[in-house]
């Protein structure tokens, strides 16, 4: 079994008490390793680590702090696959995409180094004679990083790259459930010679150093990726302090599949857009709509992929599409979910309940249908393998469908059809609408929900600048100097 510590100012430093926090592996419900339950104070020795580090780092020259990006992209590619392995172990998710994660979280180093001599300031044009206006782009001090679990690589490259490029500080709170993934990253970004404070790492619960980063007030902006009740806490916690939050919550994505969609395309795009990382994604295509034409055939098909899915210890079958879900209670949740809808009058096409495993968290791929709008499993997060599908007649019909939900991060829509794409992309309520493929950002783009899915963003030019505030110079000089 392996031990973490947190990593303060370049140090590994045990916790100051005995409480520790089990990992288990959720494919055979064994526990792998075991990680401090951070403290308060010392949350507040790493924030003071940032905090002296940001002082040197952010005069750093961009170009530098810009290599050590690369460097650390180096590390990781290095080391992909005992990384994926960890992730796996730890989180439940098919090998190959826990490879896919390591891979992006290298493509987002090197992406985010590549901004070190492009992001800028400007100059305007005063309204007074001999002044110039001077709008500089400074960095926004201590980053306090809060990682999910369900994608905890490419979530900690997407806090850590912008944050350490635009010369921010950190300090990094892993998720309880899949810590070890980020400890296994810092080892190798330690090796990197990265100055001591730049990035710190603290474990614990989100109860005591979670808030602890969000109220503090030597934080420049809490970043947190979560659920909307850890959201809300968060915000709560920011506004002792007035600190900037950057919130990335949960979404209930919706696809509509049109009469003029390509059914194969739909089908399969759907399909993984509903089962990747087990359905454990806030992109995931939560609630389809399929017009009434086409809902049969397109309900067969899915049903049918839906049903020969393999799941299975990731680790142990090369061939398993779908593994186990994090935790005992995100099972309970999905199948509590799914015997309410059922209960209200839902018919199971396929699975419905968990699998008859001798251990781990598996749930059986679902396909739900006679799903009326009101129900749970349309309007809230299912977060597992679980596909509801409703019908519907016309565009106004879908469009209110789809636009009725608290949550606005993600949405796609299938269909040939260029004015029904054109009606979803300027109607659809969402940050993100996807056509005709999966729901999943590019890094070059900006993921950004409305509504209860967030506030902020991150990635492309868009997400560097959340790092970044802004100091206006006003410049008046004379023009008869001798």
């Amino acid at each position: 079994m392996v031990t973490y510590n947190h990593y303060i100012n370049g140090t590994w430093v045990p916790s100051e008490h005995q409480e520790t926090i089990d990992v288990l592996n959720p494919a055979t419900e064994k526990v792998i390793a075991s990680t401090p339950s951070g403290s308060k104070k010392e949350t507040e020795q790493a924030v003071q680590a940032a905090l002296t580090a940001f002082k040197t780092w952010s005069k750093t020259p961009v170009a530098e702090r810009a290599a050590y990006l690369t460097k650390i992209a180096d590390a990781f590619e290095k080391n992909k696959d005992h990384i994926a392995r960890t992730l796996t172990e730890e989180n439940g998710k098919v090998l190959s995409l826990s490879e896919a994660e390591v891979d992006t979280a290298v493509d987002y180093f090197r992406y985010m180094a590549g901004w070190a001599r492009k992001y800028e300031g400007e100059i305007l044009n005063s309204d007074r004679p001999n002044e110039n206006i001077f709008i500089m782009k400074k960095p926004i001090g201590v980053i306090g990083g809060i990682i999910p679990w369900n994608f905890p690589i490419f979530i900690f490259a997407r806090k850590v790259a912008p944050a350490l490029l635009t010369g921010c500080t950190a300090v990094i709170k892993p998720a309880q459930a899949t810590p070890n993934a980020t400890g296994e990253m810092m080892k190798l970004i330690h090796d990197t010679g990265l100055p001591e404070g730049v990035l710190n790492i603290v474990y614990g619960k989100g109860s005591t150093v979670g808030n602890t980063l969000a109220s503090h007030e030597n934080i420049g902006m809490v970043s947190m990726t979560g659920s909307k009740p850890a959201g809300t806490a968060v915000m709560e916690a920011a506004a002792q302090s007035m600190t900037k939050v950057n919130l990335e919550l949960g979404g209930k994505a919706p696809a509509i599949v049109t009469k003029h969609a390509d059914l194969d395309t739909a089908v399969e795009n759907i399909y993984q857009s509903r089962t990747i990382n087990n359905g454990q994604a806030c992109t995931n295509a939560e609630r389809v709509y399929v017009h009434e034409d086409v809902a049969e055939e397109f309900t067969k098909r899915i049903t049918e992929k839906m049903k020969n899915a393999g799941y299975g210890n990731p680790l142990q079958d090369s061939e398993a599409e779908i593994g186990p879900l994090v935790n005992q209670e995100q099972l309970d949740n999905v199948h509590d979910m799914v015997t309410e809808a059922v209960t209200a009058g839902a018919s199971v096409e396929t699975g419905g309940r968990p699998a008859d495993n001798s251990s781990g968290y598996y749930f059986e791929p679902t396909v739900l249908t006679n799903v009326s709008q009101d129900m749970n499993v349309i309007q809230n997060e299912i977060f597992g393998p679980v596909l509801p599908i409703v019908t519907f007649r016309t565009m106004d019909e879908v469009l209110e469908k789809a636009n009725d939900t608290e949550y606005g991060l993600s949405s796609s829509i299938f269909s040939e059809n260029m004015h029904e794409v054109m009606r979803a992309a300027n109607e659809l309520d969402f940050g993100e609408t996807f056509v005709n493929r999966e729901n999943f950002e590019a890094i070059q783009g900006f993921h950004a929900g409305r509504k209860q899915s967030g506030i902020g963003g991150a990635d492309g030019r868009h997400g560097l600048e959340e790092h970044l505030e802004t100091h206006v110079i006003y410049m008046q000089y004379k023009d008869d100097i001798q």
